[in-house]
């Protein structure tokens, strides 16, 4: 399993993210997304993402002298598991989040800053709720957003169908007691 390290970069957090959707991509169509990130830059990224098995190779072929590859993503092979992230600190786990969330920037900046953004015909929206769960009722929500999402990340890209990023974040409220206010009762 590749290390939060590795995944957690923030430019291979964005690399790994450009193929999310079932895409294949050149390193060349890669840069072309990324491009303000420098070529050589991004090329040392896709070699390490690759050598860890984060990438793989699909299609191999020449271009004016030059081996282009065609990679995927190994889905499997682009996540934290449970046991790494129970030995990572608390540090690693705030450096961990905070390339995460500057993920969330970038991609939210881009589609803002882009050349026709459409916020009500993209659905584009945030949002932030609070609720009141038990251990059990939390576990029974995570499975029901993995049923109701988990079988839309298999579709392929196709004919009216655009591309969108899901981010999800579970975050514990502070600890507090809420208290239930009694009023005294009035004597009579």
């Amino acid at each position: 399993m590749p290390s939060a390290d590795l995944l957690l970069h923030p430019v291979r957090l964005r690399v790994v993210k450009a193929f999310l959707g079932d895409r294949a991509l050149t390193t060349s169509q890669l840069a072309q997304e990324l491009d303000d990130v420098p070529t050589g830059s991004l090329y040392r990224h896709v070699a390490k993402l690759a050598d860890a098995g984060v990438l793989q190779v699909v299609a191999e072929r020449r271009v004016r002298g030059i081996l282009e590859r065609t990679y995927t993503l190994r889905l499997a092979a682009a996540r934290i598991d449970t046991a790494q992230a129970e030995t990572m600190t608390p540090e690693e786990h705030s450096r961990a989040f905070t390339a995460y969330v500057a993920g969330l920037l970038v991609d939210a900046e881009r589609y803002i800053n882009g050349p026709s953004p459409d916020f009500v015909r993209d659905g584009f929206g945030y949002h932030t709720a609070a609720m009141w769960l038990t251990g059990p009722e939390y576990a029974e929500l995570a499975r029901d957003l993995t049923k109701v999402v988990q079988p839309r990340l298999a579709n392929p890209p196709g004919k009216g169908r655009k591309r969108r990023l899901i981010y999800t974040v579970f975050l514990p409220g502070p600890e507090q007691q809420t208290k239930i206010s009694k009023q005294p009762r009035k004597a009579r």
